[in-house]
Parts: structure tokens; C-alpha cells; sequence
């Protein structure tokens, strides 16, 4: 999946391949283009509906995870417009976690 949000003379790319974004937001960045990613947490969707179902594992993942929920759809659109924003302007190369502190564990 990739996304190219265009906000005048810049380009925005939101790429899903998260690791590439350091190497390619430095490559990028004399280009007065901005690389950065995000890395989504766990989402209730049809390829973790099985998942789900199971009601042992379904207790499990939520309770591992600080926020204590899986990812809503809003999350990572608000990231998306973090991105595309004038407030991203000088953010460049980073991996955003919308993971609801998973990582931070």
C-alpha cells in the first residue's frame, strides 16, 4: 500500500514498508521531500476475525497492549493527517507507532 499526498511544491509519501523510511527520508530530504511511516498496532479486520473469535485470545491481546484496545480506524487517519500537515514540516525519516504504547512496553 502507498499513499503520495501532494500539499503544494511538496510531496508527502506514506509508505507502508515502515523500515525504509529512515534510509529513504534522508535520501529524499535534499528533494524538499519528507519520508516518514507508520507502524499500526494490532486492528480488528477480516484477517484477524479468527483471531477474534477464539474468546481466550480475544481477552488476551487487549490486556497486552497499554491502551488496553486494539487500533480504531480514526487512529491512524489522525496520524495520516499529521503527516500531511504543515505540522509535519520538519519531521523527516521517522516511524510513528499508532500501536497504543505496544511498543513502549
Amino acid at each position: 500500500m502507498k499513499a503520495v499526498v501532494h500539499r503544494g511544491a511538496r510531496t508527502r509519501e506514506i509508505e507502508s514498508r515502515a523500515a525504509e523510511a529512515p534510509a529513504l527520508g534522508r535520501e529524499w530530504r535534499g528533494r524538499d521531500v519528507n519520508v516518514n511511516a507508520i507502524a499500526p498496532g494490532c486492528i480488528a479486520t477480516d484477517d484477524t476475525e479468527a483471531l477474534r473469535a477464539d474468546p481466550r485470545r480475544d481477552q488476551t491481546i487487549p490486556g497486552r497492549i497499554p491502551a488496553g484496545r486494539c487500533r480504531r480506524a480514526g487512529d491512524l487517519a489522525r496520524a495520516t493527517v499529521l503527516f500531511a500537515s504543515p505540522a509535519s514540516d520538519y519531521v523527516n525519516a521517522t516511524v510513528l507507532p499508532v500501536d497504543g504504547g505496544w511498543l513502549g512496553r
